[in-house]
């Protein structure tokens, strides 16, 4: 089994209106994938039912081999701690300085002072905003306040970072930074999943591409590996002359 499966997955808000419509859809662990398409296409809902957030009206959603439907609401917290979560809005706490947002958020699970002192540092070293630690978000720009929020979502270093618009905010320059940091992070092993209506940055990533159109899957491709393109993308090697 895949490491995320959707199977036949329907979502409905009201009799009228569904959003989602019988999504079949398989996500390996390590991947990298950009879900894209127009507002109300479904991107988010997907990755809401993830989440937790929304819960499919039939089908199945699986996650490293459960189910998430059958999932007890008093297991939802930890699920979620399992996974990095970025929202669109950055979430940052306004009175908290950078190093106490991260350092709030680890509390939130458990983390003794001590851990605090030594995790946050790192954390906010691996997301380029160490040397903002001091600030507060408002003195931060728009691309250094995603940082943050992408380093609270890293505190349990989890398996799986979903970020729905983490451009959407952001002007073309601190967008692409975003996206490399995220591509960083799936380098170390990470399966990231973005829902997005950036094309620039989406087709400058040359990640998976899953299109979303109406509440279905429309398109899905996936970049095709250098090891796997044969002689695609090397250089020819000259040869020599014959003596």
């Amino acid at each position: 089994m895949a490491y995320i499966e959707f199977k036949n997955v329907e979502v409905r808000f009201t009799d009228f209106v569904a959003g989602l419509r019988g999504v079949n859809l398989s996500i390996e662990r390590g991947e990298f994938a950009f879900i894209v398409g127009r507002t109300g296409a479904g991107k988010s809902t997907l990755l809401k039912l993830l989440t937790k957030e929304v819960r499919p009206t039939s089908g199945e959603v699986w996650l490293d081999g459960r189910e998430l439907g059958k999932m007890p609401p008093a297991a939802i917290p930890m699920l979620r701690r399992e996974m990095g979560i970025v929202p669109q809005d950055f979430a940052l706490l306004p009175k908290k300085r950078v190093w106490e947002n991260v350092g709030y958020a680890l509390r939130a699970v458990g983390a003794t002072r001590k851990q605090v002192r030594s995790q946050v540092p790192e954390i906010l070293d691996r997301v380029n905003i160490l040397h903002r630690a001091d600030a507060f978000p408002a003195e931060l720009s728009g691309g250094e306040q995603q940082r943050v929020a992408i380093a609270r979502a890293l505190i349990n270093n989890p398996n799986l970072l979903v970020a729905d618009e983490p451009t959407g905010n952001l002007d073309p320059e601190q967008s692409w930074e975003i996206i490399e940091l995220l591509k960083h992070l799936n380098l170390r092993g990470t399966t990231v999943l973005i829902a997005t209506h950036d094309m620039m940055v989406v087709e400058r990533a040359k990640g998976r591409i899953i299109r979303m159109e109406s509440g279905l899957v429309a398109s899905d491709s996936k970049p095709v590996p250098e090891v796997v393109a044969e002689g695609l993308f090397a250089t020819p090697e000259t040869e020599e002359p014959d003596a």
